[in-house]
C-alpha cells in the first residue's frame, strides 16, 4: 500500500511539474515575465536616480562643512573663544 501512494504522489508530482513547465514556458508567461521585468528595471532606475540625488546632496554639505572648518581652523583661537574682557569689566562695574 505504501508504494503504490508513493508512486501515485511521484507521478502527481511529474505530472503536475511537466504541466507547470509548459504554462510558465509559454508565451503569454514570457509576456508577463518581460513586462514584469521591465517594470523592475524602472523602479530601480528611478531609485538610483534619488539615491544620486541624495549622495550628490551630502557631497555637498560635506565640503560646505569642511569649508566652515577650515576657516575656524585659520582664525586665531582668541577671535573663536572671544574676548570676554569687556563684559568681566562690565559685570564688575555693576557690581
Amino acid at each position: 500500500m505504501m508504494k503504490e501512494f508513493g508512486f501515485g504522489a511521484f507521478a502527481e508530482g511529474v505530472l503536475f511539474g511537466t504541466a507547470g513547465i509548459k504554462v510558465l514556458s509559454s508565451k503569454d508567461a514570457r509576456k508577463v515575465y518581460a513586462q514584469t521585468t521591465a517594470a523592475a528595471l524602472h523602479a530601480k532606475d528611478n531609485v538610483m536616480a534619488i539615491v544620486t540625488a541624495v549622495r550628490e546632496g551630502a557631497d555637498d554639505i560635506y565640503a560646505e562643512a569642511k569649508a566652515i572648518n577650515e576657516q575656524r581652523a585659520e582664525k586665531p583661537a582668541e577671535a573663536v573663544i572671544g574676548d570676554t574682557s569687556k563684559e568681566s569689566a562690565e559685570e564688575s562695574q555693576a557690581e
